[in-house]
């Protein structure tokens, strides 16, 4: 971003932005609004948010104006877990974890050696995130460092804050699925050198998961780490029952499944654990202590058939720990955020909790930010912040337009667009200050 000069803009909307996190007493009382509120844009940075009347005056020379009246303007959203070569086998019938991987996931990304086809799935995979209002994401390429370069590459054209590694697997998978545990480690390493801060791109370390690594590749990926500490690491864990119980005969001097990766230096802030559904109290105090983020896949989760998260016992338990909301798409069944958010209501209504729609959306872009230790650059409307913006249009179909009429409070139209809305809600995406995506009229 150094050296842009690109010609101030202000966004004029109603515009929302968290003070605090909703998972207290009072969830509303974590974030303030202005109905005619305006966020000031300069050189990719949010410069100044709040009232419009307060700030008019203050736009310097030539600031253009884009006037989104009526609708709402939010931080942009974190997917904190997505597989972008499975968008190829999105709702895709019929199996769980495992099942899914041999079926559906392992033939899918064979085909990602092709650097022209990882290209055309990356253009493909990053609209879609547009036109959800999606503006950073971490996200799981394929073995294969074509993959990750041609996303990487796909991103760089926006300027898009983009969380990415080369999937690590040496066992356990098809034959030309399979790295070593010397080559895995060396691909990343020049992955690492020739995209880790180059833009706003960042590297992410990415294990698929225990069963496909031996401890040889277990053992790399924690010294590859130990070695450039700005990067990421993702990984999965206790998705599945199966999966768990599979975990235990390739690992059995561990103590379990989160230990496995406690063991080799996996676990610590910029880790962060895709599903995490089946823990022990022991793995939930080891994610909490070490500052192991979590991501929360709930349409992957209930679609696949893997389980219930339960978002209340990560926030209030005994070992509460950074939490954020994740498509994981391709298992997961949809890039909407808001559908994302609906499941996962939908999901802590069956273990006993009403999850309010301030913590929905908190875990969709606070949450998501925190979760992956970049909330001081993302996540939030915030003056110093990078500008990646979503804007709902509060009126998307008839029957949210009915819905709305009779909403009175901002809880109520938030709860309305996360339970009816989709796409179709997203009127504006904007990464870096540009507008990426606008809904057609």
């Amino acid at each position: 971003m150094t050296g842009r000069s690109d010609v101030p803009r202000a966004l004029r909307g109603h515009v929302l932005q968290f003070n605090a996190s909703p998972f207290c007493e009072d969830p509303t009382s974590a974030i303030t609004d202005w109905q005619d509120g305006l966020i000031v844009i300069q050189d990719g940075l949010i410069h100044a948010v709040g009232q419009a009347d307060d700030l008019m005056g203050t736009l310097p020379e030539g600031t253009i104006i884009e006037d989104h009246s009526g609708k709402l303007i939010l931080p942009g959203f974190i997917d904190c877990h997505a597989h972008y070569p499975q968008s190829e086998v999105i709702a895709s019938y019929g199996t769980q974890l495992i099942e899914w991987l041999n079926t559906y996931t392992f033939p899918a990304e064979a085909k990602f050696r092709d650097k022209a086809y990882a290209q055309a799935a990356a253009n493909v995979y990053l609209a879609e995130s547009f036109r959800n209002g999606i503006t950073s994401a971490s996200v799981y390429c394929t073995v294969h460092p074509e993959s990750a370069e041609a996303l990487f590459e796909a991103a760089s054209t926006f300027s898009m804050r983009m969380i990415a590694g080369k999937v690590l697997m040496d066992r356990n998978a098809p034959d030309n699925l399979r790295d070593t545990a010397q080559s895995g480690y060396d691909d990343s390493k020049r992955l690492i050198e020739a995209w880790h801060g180059k833009g706003r791109n960042l590297y992410c370390i990415t294990p698929r998961f225990a069963p496909t690594s031996t401890p040889q590749q277990l053992e790399a990926a924690g010294a590859l780490w130990k070695e450039h500490p700005g990067t990421l690491v993702q990984t999965h864990t206790s998705e599945n029952l199966k999966e768990i119980e599979w975990v235990k005969t390739l690992y059995p001097d561990h103590t379990d499944y989160v230990g496995v990766y406690e063991h080799f230096g996996l676990l610590g802030k910029g880790s962060i654990l895709g599903h995490a559904i089946h823990l022990s109290d022991r793995e939930r105090a080891v994610i909490s202590e070490s500052g192991t983020g979590v991501a929360h896949c709930p349409t992957s989760n209930t679609f696949i058939g893997s389980g219930l998260f339960d978002v209340k016992e990560a926030h209030y338990g005994a070992h509460p720990f950074r939490v954020g909301l994740a498509t994981d798409v391709g298992g997961g069944s949809s890039f909407s955020m808001l559908s994302t958010m609906r499941t996962a209501y939908e999901i802590a209504q069956l273990r006993g909790y009403s999850l309010h729609p301030a913590q929905a959306y908190y875990l969709s872009t606070v949450g998501s930010a925190k979760a992956l230790y970049l909330e001081d650059r993302i996540g939030n409307l915030m003056p110093g912040m990078e500008a990646d913006i979503t804007v709902i249009d509060m009126h998307s179909t008839e029957l949210i337009r009915h819905r709305m009429s009779y909403a009175d409070t901002l809880t109520e139209a938030l709860f309305t667009q996360m339970i009816l809305g989709d796409d179709r809600a997203i009127a504006a995406t904007y990464v870096n200050g540009k507008k990426v995506y606008e809904k057609p009229s």
